[in-house]
């Protein structure tokens, strides 16, 4: 078990400073600096490949940073990252469950990596089963459970040891709505319960319910952070109307006057105003010809304004 926890009570659960990593004479994380607080759900939003997983893989000690620092839990990464790792939960993107063992099973044996006795562990896991809505399922072989069952039980296995703070990497990915609600509703509960997260998400939706602040990172730096709300309100004009169809062509000419701007993709029109009235009222002749979406601004579209709609693969 680890010594004595050095982490003052007000301090910072994650703090990164100035952090910098390349591979293969590319920066992929540059000049990077954000903090974690207590009971905080963390986001970090950007396109493929602008430096999510290799951020996380830095806080948690798995790469060593070209510069700058991380102190997570209190101590110094990746010079003492096995400690900070004791109060630490990690769940990745893919599922590492072992497949030979029962549910039951994967959870002892995850416990035991933390030195925890089968006593305290066995104390723990039905409230666990119940948490990952798995009752009933402690004897099922890991083939027997649904995507959704594993992801849940990948979060239910990286709460065994207690930890302060949990690491997300993209924890809803491939899941069906009715799954990605339950795992958005556990989350929920470990924040309402003083647990911190740090949450890497494709899904806008899912980082404006869940998280009280954002960072929007892309390749490798940062480009913003606030809370959604802050970001929305900074960035983007409150009202948007999405225009696609036959005359769209038309439409792009005759709101011109009315938007504060216009952005096009493939054939939709996105126009973002202040005032909606004029922009709807200008393309009412062309209802036979063009489909219109009125509806508020949100975060997809403070993403796709800093970081651009061009497809990353």
């Amino acid at each position: 078990m680890p010594s004595a926890n050095p982490l003052d009570a007000q301090a910072p659960l994650l703090a990164v400073q100035d952090l910098h990593k390349r591979y293969a004479g590319q920066d992929v994380v540059r000049q990077l600096s954000f903090s974690i607080r207590p009971g905080e759900c963390y986001g970090i939003i950007g396109p493929n490949g602008a430096g999510k997983t290799t951020t996380i893989r830095l806080c948690l000690g798995l790469a060593t940073p070209d510069g700058g620092s991380v102190r997570l839990m209190g101590h110094a990464v990746p010079r003492d990252s096995r400690l900070a790792r004791m109060r630490v939960g990690v769940v990745t993107q893919y599922d590492s469950l072992d497949p030979d063992f029962t549910v039951e099973e994967n959870l002892v044996i995850y416990g035991r990596y933390f030195g925890l006795s089968d006593a305290a562990m066995r104390a723990r896991i039905d409230s666990l089963l119940e948490f990952a809505a798995l009752q009933g399922k402690a004897g099922a072989r890991i083939a027997e459970l649904s995507g959704g069952m594993k992801r849940r039980l990948s979060l239910a296995r990286a709460l065994i040891h207690d930890p302060d703070i949990v690491f997300l990497d993209e924890p809803t990915t491939g899941l069906d709505p009715q799954a990605r609600h339950l795992i958005w509703d556990r989350l929920k509960r470990l924040v309402a319960q003083g647990k911190s997260i740090l949450l890497t998400t494709h899904f806008m939706d899912e980082a404006e319910r869940l998280c009280q602040r954002l960072l929007v990172l892309d390749h490798g730096r940062k480009l913003d952070e606030d809370a959604p709300l802050a970001l929305i309100a900074r960035h983007v004009e409150p009202e948007v109307i999405e225009m696609y169809g036959l005359r769209v062509d038309e439409a792009e000419a005759l709101v011109a006057p009315h938007a504060q701007r216009l952005e096009r993709s493939g054939d939709t029109l996105f126009a973002y105003a202040r005032d909606a009235a004029p922009v709807l009222a200008a393309v009412q002749g062309l209802a036979d010809g063009l489909r219109v979406l009125h509806r508020s601004a949100n975060l997809e579209d403070v993403f796709l304004k800093l970081t651009g709609r061009q497809l990353r693969d």
